[in-house]
Order: C-alpha cells, then structure tokens, then sequence
C-alpha cells in the first residue's frame, strides 16, 4: 500500500489565468483540491517538488496529506498539466479522500521471475505486454503502489488473464473479466531477415565496388594505348 506522504502548499485566494501565472511566476504550482462534498479550495504547491513527483512515478496513486496554513486534508492527485515545451508542471487536481471512500485508480504492473519462464530464459520468447496498467476500485487508504506478476512457468503461447493476477483485498478490476495481461510470443525472425537484407546490401556494394574497379582499368589501358600510338 502507498504510504500517505506530506505535501506542503498555501492557500490561495485568487484565481482564474492571471492568478496562476502570478503563482509560478513565485516558483509556485496552482492547483485546487475537489470533491468530498466540499467546496474546491484553491492551493499553490512548490514547483521542484512537484516536478520531483510527478516524473518519480506512481504520482496518481499516490495518497497525499496537503498541509495549507494549517488544515489537513488528505488528496490523491487526478490530473496534472505539463508544458509541452519543457514538460514543467502547470496544474494539478487533487481528489479529497474521506473515510470508506472508493477510488478508481491507474496502478502499474510489475512483471517478475522472467527468468524463471521457459519460454523466454530456454527457448528465447519475449513478453508481449498488453495492460501496462490495472484500472482498480479500491479504498481511498488502501492504494497498492504496483500489481505484480508471477511469470514462473509460463511457456511460448501462455496468455496471463487477470483473473489468474492476484490483486490486494478490497481491490476490484473495473475492465474485462477474462481480459489479457500479458503473453508469451515467439522469437521474432526479423533479427534473420535484417542479416539477410544487410548481407543482400554488402553483396551489391562490392558488385558495384569490383565493376567500377574494372572500367577504371579498362579506362587506364585505354590511355596507355593513346599514349604509345
């Protein structure tokens, strides 16, 4: 489970376009926290750490504790703007998480014992991914950080569904009952035919080489024979 983390900010009391540019102009992210039958409070978090967590990873699932002027709310983020320049942040939503609470969340799969899959350690398949992420319902306090995938065993041909995936208790997969994780593929023979099309070039190169060679000396005794008449 994603452990809460602290986040500090400051509550803003102006917004609209001029407010936010004001905002990171002062190094600052605009964002607002929603939800919870509450009113939307307005808040400015710090820009470096919140680009530290957004390019970290996991960052909309994690469960944070924002602290603006002394009230406490817990929040998971739900949306975030990057420049699409520079990729700084511009925004972000926050959800407010009360008690019993159910979210949707994103949460990452992590593949493990790839080695100890035949069919990619002895006969050289390779994991084909189909769902890099688990769309889950879980409880707002109870976010699992990644989904892990037991690979042990698996063959060229085997397909993981994610009713074979073990989830946390409490956690319900929103997609398809019998949708596909992952599966087993084999060797791909485009390393082969990239040998053959390289070969096939090298070949042709040195044809060129060897005719251009030869009407050079042709070329050569040519001018031999003018010069001694």
């Amino acid at each position: 489970m994603s452990a809460v983390k602290p986040l500090e900010a400051v509550a803003r009391d102006r917004v609209g376009k001029g407010a936010a540019r004001a905002v990171r102009r002062q190094g600052q992210v605009p964002a607002v926290i929603y939800g919870g039958g509450q009113a939307p409070q307005a808040i400015a978090i710090d820009l470096v750490r919140t680009r530290t967590l957004i390019y970290a990873g996991g960052f909309k699932t994690t469960l944070f504790e924002i602290n603006a002027g002394g009230k406490k709310t817990r929040a998971i983020p739900r949306d975030f703007q990057l420049d699409p320049v520079n990729g700084v942040p511009l925004h972000v939503d926050f959800l407010r998480v009360v008690a019993g609470q159910t979210l949707t969340v994103e949460v990452p799969v992590h593949f493990v014992n790839e080695d100890a899959a035949p069919g990619i350690k002895q006969k050289g398949g390779t994991l084909n991914v189909v769902l890099h992420t688990l769309s889950l319902d879980v409880p707002g306090d109870a976010i699992p950080d990644s989904i892990e995938v037991d690979l042990t065993g698996l063959d060229i041909g085997d397909t993981i569904h994610i009713e074979s995936v073990k989830l946390p208790a409490n956690a319900t997969f929103t997609g398809e009952p019998e949708a596909a994780v992952a599966n087993i593929v084999p060797p791909t023979v485009l390393g082969a035919e990239v040998e053959a099309e390289e070969a096939a070039v090298a070949e042709a190169q040195a044809s060129e080489a060897a005719e251009e060679k030869a009407e050079g000396e042709a070329e050569e005794a040519a001018e031999g024979e003018k010069k001694a008449d």
